[in-house]
């Protein structure tokens, strides 16, 4: 019976990978991957040779039946995104459902997400939270930031380097600048960097210091803020 495995692969440093992942990837008949050029690193690395085949958010529609069909005819195949875990946003989502429709069994297993770090080097409360993943570009962004303004509960976003600053800046406006934050940049790479403070002071530093890299922004309640401030 075929089966699919959801492999998480490391967010930056190589070693972020487990002992299972590499067994799985090196056995997999098949390796869908969101970017092949990414993930031939991981597996050159690791001293994988297995052939990738594309599957990211511009073919899955197009060839979700295909590639279906391909998993049928073969003992286990694998998806890996381009950093973290499949499904989390990446995509991964419309092919495990076809899988599971399909009676293909899936499987995924545990590993690197750049979501679980951030909420817990952020040292703002993590026993519940939020995640939002990508906020929307334009329609519906303002909405959203203001419902995310009145929850109890921590909240985390990834976010663009390219519009973090103005990410804070509405969150800001919606929160108010004294609400207390943390971003996280970089994670497990050669540059980390984790910056926590008030909105005010996330948006001065970024501001004097044009961010790179990928982002995970984590934002605390209001309650939270308060109880900092005495």
């Amino acid at each position: 019976m075929a089966k699919l495995y959801i492999v998480p692969t490391p967010i930056g440093n190589m070693e972020d990978i487990t002992y299972r992942a590499v067994r799985v990837l090196q056995s997999a008949d098949l390796i869908f991957s969101e970017d092949t050029r990414t993930t031939q690193k991981v597996l050159d690395y690791h001293q994988i040779k297995n052939k990738l085949l594309p599957y990211h958010q511009y073919n899955e529609h197009q060839q979700l039946n295909k590639y279906i069909a391909m998993i049928k005819g073969v003992e286990t195949a694998a998806l890996t995104s381009d950093a973290g875990t499949p499904g989390i946003s990446d995509p991964g989502f419309l092919l495990i459902r076809a899988c599971i429709s399909n009676d293909i069994e899936v499987e995924c297993l545990p590993g690197a997400t750049a979501l679980i770090p951030a909420v817990v080097n952020s040292g703002i409360p993590c026993d519940t939270f939020y995640f939002q993943g990508f906020l929307p570009h334009k329609k519906g962004k303002q909405t959203l930031i203001n419902q995310i303004a009145v929850l109890p509960q921590t909240v985390v976003l990834y976010e663009s380097p390219y519009r973090l600053v103005k990410t804070l800046a509405a969150l800001a406006e919606a929160c108010g600048k004294d609400r207390y934050a943390c971003v996280c940049r970089e994670l497990s790479k050669i540059h980390q960097e984790i910056m926590r403070g008030s909105l005010a002071e996330l948006i001065a530093h970024y501001e004097q210091n044009p961010p790179k890299g990928e982002i995970v922004i984590v934002l605390s309640s209001q309650a939270i803020t308060d109880s900092l401030a005495k």
